[in-house]
């Protein structure tokens, strides 16, 4: 399980931060941004990743991976 939430927590805050930068590339200019709306979009786009993890599990870190070299 300890396994688990590490690559679940690694894979949701790769997805921040790409919802990030997908939310930022949508203004023209850097003072323009709406720093409200990057990190609403960040979050939510970090949640519904946890939530996928849990739901669907994580192929690239299974249980079985946690006793390996």
């Amino acid at each position: 399980m300890k396994q688990f939430a590490k690559c679940a927590t690694i894979r949701a805050l790769k997805t921040v931060a790409q919802a990030a930068i997908g939310a930022m590339g949508t203004t023209a200019v850097l003072y323009d941004i709406d720093w409200k709306f990057v990190a609403g979009t960040a979050l939510t786009a970090g949640i519904m990743s946890l939530l996928t993890s849990v739901a669907t599990g994580l192929p690239e870190c299974t249980e079985n991976k946690e006793g390996e070299a």
